[in-house]
């Protein structure tokens, strides 16, 4: 387990209740839908936090597609590979997680997910099946920071969605109940915001640099871990690293530089044209084809066909929230 603090510790020994003032974290608004988009009319919104919560929360997603027509194709959900943490809560509808040896596919094996979970980091691209029509929302937790705050493992969830209840204790299981009975989205993202900025405060590590980037992230945990504890030697930094994010320094900088290349080429794409050889040299791959095997272990896909993807296909909603982020990140 994690060491906590005793200032972490303090605020979570009486049950949660939420205040009276609530604050909201920062929307972002999208793109607007063109009138011969082959997308559907579905709800998708992301918040990005506050800078003194930027080093714990890295965004509130939701998506909402009831009353929207969808096609079986459209059902599906796409998502890269992530050194975040979840919790996702299902306010209406089901999903199935789709077994990673099939494609998607209604007529492949599905695992069901409980209506209100808690999610590890995700070490491949993984796929979501929706039977029907879903209102949810997911919190994206970065792995030191839910460490410190609940003395949870990472290492122990890797690639694992389990019941709040079996990872939580009774206050943050209140919270995630507060959080599901809120009458609608904006008191929801408030509720969030309201429990985790105080037990931050209080546990936040004095090196933490607050950004939304993983390349800026793992370069400060970096710094963290080789300043931390006794031993200062290379193996015991990436020791520290790995207990506290459940994986190593060198996959959570492969991460960052996917990301960086993400960002990269939505830019492009909104200047009209990507081109992927400058995108690999800006982003330090040693060539296009390095970009493109590590795109296509991160997100199961290669470059320009993920980029056809995310402009035409619903199932990729998720990367089309974060590229709409780009630009309105700070720091």
């Amino acid at each position: 387990m994690f060491p906590t603090s005793a200032a972490a510790r303090a605020p979570q020994t009486q049950t949660w209740r939420p205040t009276p003032q609530l604050r909201a974290l920062k929307p972002v608004v999208p793109w607007p839908r063109e009138p011969d988009s082959p997308l559907s009319a579905a709800r998708n919104e992301i918040w990005l936090p506050r800078p003194p919560l930027a080093s714990c929360l890295r965004a509130v997603m939701c998506r909402d597609t009831r009353g929207v027509n969808l096609d079986e194709t459209q059902r599906f959900n796409h998502f890269p590979v992530s050194p975040t943490c979840s919790i996702t809560w299902y306010f209406t509808g089901t999903a199935e997680l789709v077994s990673p040896a099939f494609p998607a596919s209604g007529e492949h094996p599905h695992t069901p997910i409980e209506r209100i979970t808690f999610g590890g980091p995700i070490t491949r691209p993984i796929v979501v099946r929706n039977p029907g029509p879903i209102h949810a929302m997911v919190v994206l937790l970065l792995p030191d920071a839910i460490a410190q705050l609940t003395g949870i493992d990472p290492n122990g969830y890797l690639d694992r969605v389990v019941p709040v209840q079996e990872a939580f204790d009774l206050p943050w299981q209140d919270f995630c109940r507060a959080v599901d009975e809120a009458p609608d989205d904006a008191q929801r993202v408030a509720l969030i915001e309201d429990f985790l900025l105080p037990r931050w405060r209080h546990a936040r590590p004095e090196a933490n640099r607050a950004s939304h980037l993983i390349a800026d992230w793992s370069q400060a945990l970096a710094l963290r871990a080789a300043t931390s504890g006794l031993g200062r030697s290379l193996r015991q930094t990436e020791r520290r690293i790995k207990q506290w994010t459940g994986q190593a320094l060198r996959e959570l900088q492969g991460i960052g530089r996917s990301e960086r290349a993400f960002f990269d080429a939505v830019v492009g794409v909104k200047a009209g044209e990507v081109n992927w050889s400058e995108v690999a040299a800006n982003t330090g791959y040693a060539d296009q084809s390095h970009l493109c095997r590590q795109t296509r272990r991160i997100t199961g896909f290669a470059p320009d066909e993920l980029r056809r993807r995310i402009a035409t296909e619903e199932s990729f909603w998720a990367y089309r929230l974060w590229g709409y982020s780009e630009g309105t990140i700070e720091d």
